[in-house]
């Protein structure tokens, strides 16, 4: 049987089971769907977008996969090249991987090594965001502060090796101040902090990050995997304030098949470049620029290129403000927008419970969490969906 990702099984009601998609829409036996969140953030483009499935049936016709362990293909190389151009400064270096989560390992590893490579031993802290989501392996929730890994305390205790600050300036100045000798790297999601409760914060606390960075000599890394390609309202938070390290998954092929990037600039590079093997990178995910995510990734970021979307975006942004700003009811904590994001915070989780269901009875698909009722919808959607979406969210509380 398939055991489902952040379920109890055991009490766990039937998924819905999609038996086409396309566009924006989710196909059950019964239903059409709106899927709101783009599965989990990623289906950018919509579903069966055709110049993506295109360039995935033309790679398969040619090979599928081959390792990067000796062997190498043009869509791997033509991919790193068109990201070197893509992405801002001088974020030119791509290892890839085949999920989010490992790519924010590789990030990590990268930079405990890069300081490992010039003897200083003494640099094993990461500083990260309080109610931060970096992924589910182990050292991504240990850099990580979000409540449903806390299990992992009550195994192994606090870790020595990570210091959580919230996102004030005023905090983040108290712990470099105080940890910037043991710091390898701070890692944040930049502006949006997904998973942890889609809190946003502002653009200056991350320009000081930056600054503090460059005078304690600690790398910056930027977890771009939910925020990246147009999320925030930015392209890329990284096209403001440019980090050693940033973090690409999930839009990245858009959605069509899993591949992660994670991307280092030169300092970085050079800190294992070398005639010492101790001081190569000793990761290898055997899907690392697999040919059919190489393929859709390059298709992905050229129809992100030719549709226009950093105006699509906008404009999405503005149609949510227009239909959400001054939105309450009773049991509302909070809404918030940024870019591609909308988030209804409620005081109490079982305000949210059965709106899967409601949602699904009007033509949307859902998945609130905890506290949260959010869309992330796809950039192709029109504006008479994503009203549908919006005033879908708005109904279930007005009808309380």
């Amino acid at each position: 049987m398939i055991w489902y990702p952040y379920e109890q099984m055991k009490t766990m009601k039937d998924p819905y089971r999609i038996i086409d998609a396309e566009g924006v829409y989710l196909y059950t036996e019964d239903k059409k769907l709106i899927d709101s969140i783009s599965s989990w953030w990623s289906v950018i483009h919509g579903y069966r977008h055709p110049k993506i499935t295109k360039a995935i049936k033309d790679q398969a016709d040619k090979f599928s996969h081959v390792m990067l362990g000796g062997l190498t293909h043009d869509s791997v190389i033509r991919l790193a090249d068109k990201l070197k151009d893509f992405l801002p400064g001088d974020l030119d270096y791509c290892f890839f991987s085949d999920s989010g989560s490992v790519a924010v390992e590789v990030a990590l590893k990268m930079a405990l090594q890069y300081y490992v490579n010039q003897n200083k031993f003494e640099r094993t802290k990461i500083l990260s965001l309080t109610h931060s989501y970096h992924g589910d392996t182990f050292k991504t929730m240990e850099a990580g502060d979000d409540e449903d890994y806390h299990f992992i305390l009550k195994a192994y205790g606090v870790s020595p090796n990570v210091v959580h600050v919230d996102t004030t300036i005023e905090a983040l100045e108290e712990a470099f101040d105080k940890y910037h000798n043991e710091l390898n790297c701070f890692i944040v999601e930049p502006l949006l902090q997904g998973a942890g409760g889609m809190r946003m914060y502002d653009i200056s606390f991350l320009k000081r990050a930056r600054e503090l960075c460059d005078k304690y000599d600690v790398l910056l890394i930027f977890d771009e995997v939910a925020t990246g390609f147009g999320r925030t309202g930015y392209r890329f938070v990284s096209d403001v304030v440019l980090p050693d390290i940033i973090v690409l998954g999930k839009a990245l092929t858009g959605g069509h098949i899993g591949h992660a990037a994670t991307v280092a600039g030169k300092k970085v590079y050079d800190g294992f470049y070398s005639d010492d093997p101790d001081h190569a990178l000793m990761h290898g995910p055997t899907f690392m620029g697999n040919a059919l995510a190489c393929s859709a990734a390059l298709a992905s970021i050229e129809a992100f290129e030719e549709g226009n979307y950093m105006d699509r975006i906008a404009h999405i942004a503005e149609l949510t403000r227009e239909t959400m700003e001054g939105f309450t009811a009773p049991g509302i904590k909070d809404v918030r927008m940024m870019g591609g994001c909308v988030c209804i915070e409620v005081e109490d989780s079982s305000l949210l419970k059965g709106y899967q269901e409601f949602a699904y009875e009007r033509g949307v698909f859902a998945r609130p969490f905890l506290n949260y009722l959010y869309a992330m919808v796809p950039y192709v959607i029109s504006d008479d969906e994503l009203l549908k979406v919006l005033n879908t969210m708005k109904e279930w509380f007005e009808e309380k």
